[in-house]
């Protein structure tokens, strides 16, 4: 039977994938991951894979790794995804599991638990229909990749290390496409201080940490240029409105095409100073992603899914993209990746977050191609 006839049904999946959606899992909450995280091995255990539970550290939620009978020994194929979400519990809230006509919204199924999903279902429908696959197939699904994976890096390179390919089901490009390579991205932690005094009786007195951080923020984000851009996105400070804030923290992000650029937008940051000599402004350096640039065995791999894709009825363009992904650290190992295999929709890390019906169905398929020929 061809891999790509095989019937996959929209409903049906869209009835597995619910309860996983309506299992919140934001990074920072290890408990709700651990949640996700028991829904998705007790799939993978029904559908007959080896699942194993690998405790998670530095504060974040476990993961799963889950193995699939195959005769074969040889190097095979890695299906890697992320579990956690930018959503915090309650979204369900203000962003329900709905569906509206072809669209399906709710928090996390565009990134990329509707990609996660339909992986599996294609592996259950080759299961199925008897259709071995060429090699042999693991999954692994991670908890933190939300905050650039800094408990899960060296776990990804170890485990992709042992395979021929990787396979990420992060979501498909607006254009239908797929991508063969990201830029190169890096967080940095930032602190301001400065000096504390009460706000109304001796404002003078004192002198703002919020004050030198929004000094720094413009300065950060002025630094943006075609190469290289810079963006802050998380700030806190202060706790008593009558207080002069002593302390004030932030994180931004740079991001750049080129890891040589990216290189020097870290320089750059590393060597931003206090905007004046009674406040102090730190920056030390994060999680990077290294940069991972198309190379010849990937774009092999693309035409191959492509192919597949056209035997569909679809396109299948690609490009290198922004935004990070697991498969920065497997691409920039040499190891042959393929990303943005996963549904398509829009909203990506907003109320608003959706995916297609139809994408489920044909993206599934592709999968299913992918797995049954890959050799």
């Amino acid at each position: 039977m061809d891999p790509t006839a095989l019937p996959f049904d929209a409903e049906t999946m869209l009835a597995g994938l619910r309860p996983w959606v309506e299992c919140e899992s934001p990074t920072f909450d290890a408990a709700a991951v651990n949640r996700m995280m028991d829904l998705v091995g007790r799939d993978l255990a029904i559908m007959g894979a080896q699942v194993e539970r690998i405790a998670g550290r530095m504060g974040f939620g476990d993961c799963v790794r889950a193995r699939f009978p195959h005769p074969s020994r040889e190097p095979g194929i890695l299906v890697m995804g992320h579990m956690d979400t930018v959503h915090p519990i309650g979204t369900l809230t203000p962003m329900p599991f709905n569906r509206v006509g072809d669209r399906c919204y709710g928090p996390g199924i565009y990134d990329m638990k509707g990609g996660n999903y339909l992986c599996l279902e294609a592996i259950r429908q080759l299961a199925r229909a008897g259709i071995a696959t060429g090699l042999p197939v693991t999954v692994l699904f991670t908890s933190d990749e939300e905050v650039g994976s800094p408990s899960t890096r060296d776990l990804i390179e170890a485990e992709a290390a042992r395979h021929k390919y990787v396979l990420v089901p992060e979501p498909g490009r607006p254009d239908g496409g797929v991508t063969t390579g990201r830029y190169a991205i890096a967080r940095f932690n930032l602190e301001a201080t400065g000096k504390p005094s009460h706000a109304g009786a001796r404002l003078a007195d004192g002198r703002s940490a919020i004050r030198e951080m929004a000094r720094q923020l413009i300065n950060i984000e002025d630094m943006t240029t075609e190469d290289c851009t810079f963006s802050v996105g998380v700030i806190h400070g202060g706790q008593w409105v009558n207080c002069v804030t002593t302390t004030c923290t932030g994180e931004a992000l740079s991001m750049a095409k080129r890891q040589d650029d990216l290189d020097r937008g870290v320089e750059a940051m590393l060597a931003l100073r206090p905007t004046g000599n009674d406040v102090q402004f730190k920056v030390t350096r994060g999680v990077t992603r290294p940069v991972w640039e198309p190379d010849a065995k990937g774009l092999a791999l693309h035409a191959h899914a492509a192919g597949i894709a056209k035997s569909l009825g679809y396109a299948l363009p690609h490009q290198s993209s922004g935004g990070g992904s697991d498969g920065n650290f497997t691409g920039a190992m040499g190891i042959t990746t393929l990303d943005g295999l996963g549904v398509q929709g829009g909203g990506g890390h907003t109320l608003e977050e959706f995916i297609t019906l139809e994408s489920l169905v044909w993206r599934g398929r592709l999968m299913a191609g992918l797995l049954a020929t890959l050799r």
